[in-house]
């Protein structure tokens, strides 16, 4: 299997795009748990990282990749180009997480 380039650059080096298949992306949706916040909410008062959280949204970037990743091999692309993150409330305790790209085909 072929792998796919991704790249947040416009321009591949060494490589023409001869084709724009379109935009793919990839998304999901986290919620917090109660757990998770009462120790955060300690953290906030003596500071320092959040682990729980920095774990959650790792975990949720790279399904939203791997999606994104995913859609772009359905479309069959050789390249992710311009590829960007997105997160935005859904509601109070979820978030959503978007990765989102031009699939190309290259020369």
């Amino acid at each position: 299997m072929k792998k796919l380039i991704t790249t947040t650059a416009f321009e591949i080096p060494g490589k023409e795009v001869i084709e724009v298949l379109g935009i793919a992306k990839g998304n999901t949706i986290r919620a917090r748990n109660i757990g998770r916040d009462v120790m955060a909410g300690l953290k906030n008062v003596i500071g320092g990282e959040i682990k729980s959280y920095t774990q959650m949204t790792t975990k949720a970037r790279e399904e939203a990749f791997n999606r994104m990743v995913n859609e772009a091999i359905d479309m069959k692309a050789d390249a992710i180009i311009g590829v960007r993150y997105s997160t935005s409330m859904i509601m109070q305790g979820a978030a959503e997480m978007l990765a989102y790209g031009t699939a190309v085909k290259l020369r």
